[in-house]
């Protein structure tokens, strides 16, 4: 009878699971029918304001809301940037839309040449003569980049700027790894492919911080270059030289700091700030709440101004490759080989196509998937005999060049970060660890290559010299590649490759990219080259991009469980205090790299990318994970 109980309250439990899962299922699907598609008719005359709470990426990426559920955390908003100079550029010309307003009170960032194409925008914006303004309780350096392009830059009086430039520390496990007596097997060809230093070293080698110290210089010089000439009153030398001088002159009150030096225009409440917009845009009809003005959202507006993508029937597709490259059908937002791949073919039957752009905003990742991506472009190219170019957002590298080098054109910015011609693959065995705890292997052999990999007993000296032997092929093929695609000799290739990473201007003058230039720039150059009409072809962007359903989902569960780590906060100090998910982010990535690594990888883990914020269950894990293997 007992049995016969336990039994039927599974039963049970299971029905209603079941029952829950349904109705869950069905409710999504009522809501996402009645609202999943943003009403236009939200638009009306005033501001258009613009949350800037999250990241700025390439592609959004696919959100999980079971795993969402489970993990207790909300997933970190997403903002895509090409929506954002879309709907910018629409402003511009909205008689509806008298002045443009960007909250930056939660904003997390995002890469360069992102941030350059929105300031340029916002720009476009002006020559318009409607005012673009910008409220944030702390300016980082992102927000500055957009903000210095603003007609007014308004800081909350608790909040305040820091101008910090790019660079900064990474975790190095060397000590780590030997405490835990784990061997960390590294096969790998270029003097800069730094990384793997991480499992290696204490710190970064000479080479890694003379090809850092190149990158971050060269970056750091286009950032003051367009923020200085955007915003002349700002003291930026002032600022980063002696930045406690700086402070100190203001009894270190951060916001009037920020004003004494030109970083921002007005201190207010978030309620001045409002009175101050509607005097521009006009009071709210329908709210009389303090600091409220007349304004659309950002997701109606978009709504209502259209994709933006044309409407002639000659088409020229767009595929992104965004994200690191895996192996499979991940994505979007990880740029997963065999989706990326089925999408060209696909497009191989659409006779409107008329050229292709690839749009790449990668560090890299499997070798493998880099070359299917890199033969499917081939395949497209020569089956529907188009022309071709590339177009590198923020970074390019590795793989992410190596899926790039069958373009007719590649086309960059300076900010780009690419190159990284180098490939790596690391393996953990732990013989050591299971001397410690007092385990042993042994057995018969019939050749060298019997029971190989052995993760306890080691690999043997065969095995070693055979994986090491097939990274050096790897890298071999990876300069043949290139050497062919910009007319250079393998020799050649190989003095600029070596895992170094460029930036844009760099690498152009290396000859590693073609011009200087954008996605839209790419597209018409696509357009000119297949003899089209300046007026007379459409943008086509390959794959279903998360859209209205995906957008539901993340209201849902940001509803239903925390907020993300990282969205929490917005002034200085939370600022300052995210830099710990951006560790624990750091370190989650790390230990995937080491324990799941599939394959020779073609990746760049030292080029800059956003932090990526972890929950905590991630950040328990690893952290159980460490100090069970330090306890012992």
């Amino acid at each position: 009878m007992s049995f016969l109980g336990k039994a039927w309250k599974v039963i049970v439990g299971i029905k209603d699971g079941l029952v829950l899962v349904f109705m869950l299922l069905f409710f999504v699907a009522l809501f996402s029918i009645l609202s999943a598609t943003p009403n236009p008719g939200q638009v009306r005359e005033g501001a258009l304001y613009i949350d800037m709470t999250g990241f700025v990426v390439e592609e959004k990426s696919k959100v999980d809301p079971f795993q969402t559920l489970v993990s207790g955390a909300a997933p970190p908003v997403e903002l895509r940037a090409r929506d954002l100079v879309r709907a910018l550029d629409a402003a511009a010309s909205d008689d509806r839309v008298k002045a443009v307003v960007m909250d930056m009170s939660t904003f997390i960032g995002g890469g360069q040449v992102h941030m350059q194409s929105i300031a340029d925008a916002m720009d476009r914006v002006r020559k318009a003569e409607k005012p673009v303004l910008t409220y944030a309780l702390g300016y980082g350096d992102d927000h500055m980049h957009l903000a210095s392009h603003a007609s007014e830059v308004w800081v909350d009086p608790m909040g305040g700027a820091t101008i910090a430039g790019p660079g900064g520390a990474r975790l190095y496990y060397a000590d780590l790894l030997e405490k835990l007596k784990v061997n960390v097997r590294v096969y790998r060809v270029g003097t800069f492919k730094s990384a793997v230093e991480p499992y290696l070293l204490d710190g970064p080698s000479e080479a890694s911080r003379e090809n850092l110290a190149a990158l971050y210089g060269a970056l750091w010089e286009e950032w003051q270059a367009n923020v200085s000439k955007a915003r002349p009153s700002l003291e930026l030398d002032r600022i980063t030289s002696d930045p406690v001088a700086w402070v100190e002159a203001s009894s270190g009150d951060l916001a009037e700091a920020a004003l004494e030096a030109g970083l921002v225009d007005t201190i207010g409440t978030k309620v001045e700030f409002g009175k101050h917009v509607a005097e521009i845009a006009g009071e709210d009809a329908f709210d009389e709440k303090p600091g409220t003005y007349a304004k659309s959202d950002f997701a109606p507006y978009l709504a209502d101004v259209g994709p933006g993508t044309g409407s002639s029937s000659n088409k020229i597709a767009v595929v992104t490759v965004a994200g690191t490259i895996v192996d499979g059908d991940a994505g979007p937002g990880t740029a997963g080989g065999a989706r990326i791949v089925g999408l060209l073919d696909k497009a191989l039957s659409d006779d409107d196509i008329k050229g292709l752009v690839v749009r790449v905003d990668s560090p890299g990742g499997s070798a493998i998937a880099s070359e299917d991506i890199r033969q499917a472009v081939e395949r497209y190219r020569a089956d529907k005999d188009v022309p071709v170019a590339v177009s590198f957002a923020n970074v390019a590298a590795s793989g992410g060049y190596w899926v790039a080098t069958k373009a007719d054109r590649i086309f960059a910015q300076p900010e780009t970060i690419t190159g990284s011609i180098g490939v790596f693959a690391v393996i953990p065995t732990f013989e050591g660890t299971a001397e410690e705890l007092g385990v042993s292997a042994g057995g018969f052999r019939t050749t060298p290559l019997s029971g190989q990999p052995d993760l306890v007993d080691g690999f043997s000296p065969e095995l070693d010299a055979i994986l090491q032997a097939g990274v050096e092929d790897t890298y071999t093929d990876f300069l043949t590649i290139v050497g062919e695609a910009r007319g250079m000799t393998t020799d050649k290739v190989d003095q600029i490759a070596q895992g170094r990473v460029w930036d844009g201007g760099t690498a152009r003058q290396l000859g590693l990219i073609d011009q200087f230039g954008g996605l839209e720039d790419a597209m018409q150059w696509v357009a000119a080259e297949a003899g089209l009409e300046e007026d007379d072809w459409s943008a086509m962007f390959l794959g279903s991009a998360p859209g209205n359903y995906d957008s539901l989902i993340r209201q849902l569960v940001t509803n239903a469980v925390a907020p993300a780590p990282m969205a929490r906060g917005g002034d200085l100090f939370a600022m300052a205090a995210r830099q710990r998910e951006v560790l624990l982010g750091q370190m989650v990535s790390d230990a995937k790299m080491l324990s799941g690594t599939e394959g020779v990888q073609a990746y760049c883990l030292e080029c800059p990318s956003n932090p990526r914020p972890v929950n905590t269950r991630e950040s328990m894990s690893v952290a159980q994970i460490m100090g069970a293997r330090l306890s012992k």
